[in-house]
């Protein structure tokens, strides 16, 4: 595991499109926070891989090409599309993601998603994605004024 934090964010990104959960989680720091912006805030690399698992393990084919990324001391920023092949076609989200990496393990993982686009892809898989948590239905995890 590289202690440079784009590196570590880089294996992390590589793991998700490899779908192997365990991998990507073996990245986080024990109190991670990952924020999907609008969806909310989770707590742990737990929280997260009940995230990461239904998520990817409805899809064939995960790519996350990221477009532009910048790293100053701990954190990272990087713009990319969240590709997701599932039954219908591919689903394709514009996602700028926020990153701390910490001691070489991500501590903190917020993406924020472009909602609209992901309504209108939810709407054309049948709402078989689970729909937005979080934030919609009224509550946040983990920051004051969320």
């Amino acid at each position: 595991m590289s202690a440079d934090p784009a590196a570590v964010v880089g294996e992390f990104l590589a793991a998700v499109e490899r779908r192997d959960v365990p991998a990507a989680c073996a990245l986080l720091a024990d109190d991670v926070e990952y924020d999907n912006v609008p969806m909310g805030a989770v707590r742990g690399p737990a929280a997260v891989a009940d995230i990461l698992g239904p998520m990817l393990g409805a899809c064939t084919e995960v790519a996350w090409p990221v477009h532009r990324q910048v790293a100053a001391g701990t954190i990272v920023f990087n713009e990319r599309t969240d590709r997701f092949l599932m039954d219908h076609g591919w689903v394709e989200l514009p996602v700028v993601g926020v990153w701390e990496v910490v001691d070489g393990r991500i501590a903190l993982w917020r993406d924020y998603v472009e909602e609209p686009s992901y309504r209108y892809q939810l709407a054309g898989m049948g709402g078989r994605h689970g729909g937005l948590r979080g934030r919609e239905r009224g509550h946040a995890v983990g920051r004051a004024g969320a």
